[in-house]
């Protein structure tokens, strides 16, 4: 009990260590604002209000990163904001607003933890290293230190500041890509194509947060402190239509996962079998570096693989279409597909069912197109239909084994290596 009483407070105390540096260093530093400056004090509290409430109301799903966009644009606004109203300059440097935003996105992770909620410290160092990066770029490189203070007079046009705003802020956003790639090229060896899907399924959101922080810093001179949460607004709308949207998803795998069970309730396969199968080919799926989408169809395929069996009149023992016959699991793939495809909604995941029973070798021989998705699914059913839901290391070896034995000819190597070291992390029981 006290081992685990310590194990929870570390956290806490690193954290609020944590919080006690960056306040300090707010406080003892030269780029600290004229606090008499009641615009510039104003603005800041401004920025930091919009920062504390995104960092809050993150945004997250299944195989979906987690973000802040009301915070990321704010911070980035915050850091390309130099002039206020009148043309006077802001009374704070590069260095109070890292210290400012670090403060704010450590405050409220710690809330976050202390009231049970999900914590990503990759995610969120991702965030400030991505408000560093803009800092650095644009007040230190591009404008240079004057006492301690950013000038305010660049020497360039309107149009000229917004596009290398924009530009150093798509910079900033990639440097986030990058940390967060890095921490997934760690659970797997594809980091180049962790990074290319990094920037697939942020570029959308990454551009409104871009756009938005260069919005707020050229609306703010002629605007003052309330051009933030004017230029913010359409992000929280965007936040609430991402919220609905994830509920939606969720509802809809739900529904694949019980129509997954039907073959279950009536018998035609062990109970689990196909959840085992998608989990299995999902964890495969990273080890081989598959981008999410690419994942979410492949998790779709593997829950409905088998729902053709209900076709069957006499059901195959154990549920095993590895052990049928081919013309028996063509059938079945047949029967599958067909369901599948009366939904309307499912033509990715059909497309790798299509495939699910096609032999290895017409790929290598004959060039015919099989889906990587397809054969990890061919190979990850083999495995479970041999080991029968089984963990046991004989039903282990046994079953690969077995699929050893078709190696090059119906099943893909590199996807079995793959499989070979997830079992490895996985031990038998």
């Amino acid at each position: 009990m006290r081992a685990r009483a310590v194990g929870r407070v570390k956290p806490f105390a690193a954290a609020a260590a944590a919080i006690a540096g960056c306040v300090a260093l707010v406080m003892l530093s030269a780029d600290s604002p004229a606090w008499d400056d009641s615009s510039s004090a104003v603005l800041v509290a401004t920025f930091t209000a919009a920062i504390l409430l995104g960092e809050w109301f993150q945004v997250s799903g299944p195989r979906v990163r987690g973000s802040a966009p009301l915070a990321t644009a704010a911070a980035l606004g915050f850091v390309f904001t130099t002039e206020l109203p009148g043309g006077r300059g802001v009374s704070y440097g590069s260095v109070f607003v890292l210290a400012v935003t670090a403060t704010a996105i450590t405050g409220v992770a710690l809330l976050r933890h202390l009231s049970g909620r999900e914590v990503s410290p990759v995610e969120t160092t991702g965030r400030f290293v991505s408000v560093a990066v803009a800092a650095l770029l644009y007040r230190v490189v591009h404008l240079g230190q004057e006492r301690g203070r950013p000038v305010v007079d660049d020497g360039l046009d309107p149009w000229q500041r917004a596009l290398l705003m924009l530009s150093i802020a798509v910079v900033a956003l990639l440097a986030d890509a990058f940390v967060m790639s890095m921490a997934r090229a760690l659970l797997r060896a594809a980091w180049w194509q962790a990074f290319k899907d990094e920037i697939r399924s942020t570029f959308a959101l990454s551009t409104a947060l871009a756009v938005t922080g260069v919005l707020i810093a050229l609306a703010v001179p002629p605007l003052g402190a309330p051009a933030v949460p004017l230029f913010l607004s359409p992000l929280v709308l965007t936040l609430f239509a991402f919220r609905r949207y994830m509920t939606i998803r969720a509802t809809y795998l739900q529904s694949i996962r019980t129509l997954s069970r039907l073959t279950d309730a009536a018998g035609y396969t062990p109970a689990g079998h196909s959840e085992r199968v998608a989990a299995m080919a999902l964890a495969v799926g990273r080890a081989l570096g598959l981008p999410e989408r690419d994942l979410a169809n492949l998790e779709y395929a593997a829950l409905l693989h088998d729902i053709g069996q209900v076709a069957l009149v006499d059901p195959i023992p154990g549920g095993a279409t590895v052990l049928a016959a081919p013309a028996d699991q063509r059938r079945i793939g047949a029967d599958t597909l067909a369901i599948v495809r009366e939904t309307g909604v499912l033509e990715d995941a059909a497309t790798i069912l299509e495939h699910q029973a096609t032999p290895y070798r017409q790929w290598r021989e004959f060039g015919e197109e099989i889906p990587l998705t397809s054969r990890i699914l061919k190979v990850v059913n083999a495995y479970e239909d041999l080991t029968a839901g089984s963990r046991s290391q004989r039903a282990r070896e046994r079953a690969v084994e077995r699929i050893y034995l078709g190696l090059g000819y119906e099943y893909d190597p590199h996807v079995v290596d793959a499989l070979l070291r997830h079992l490895e992390t996985a031990p038998p029981t």
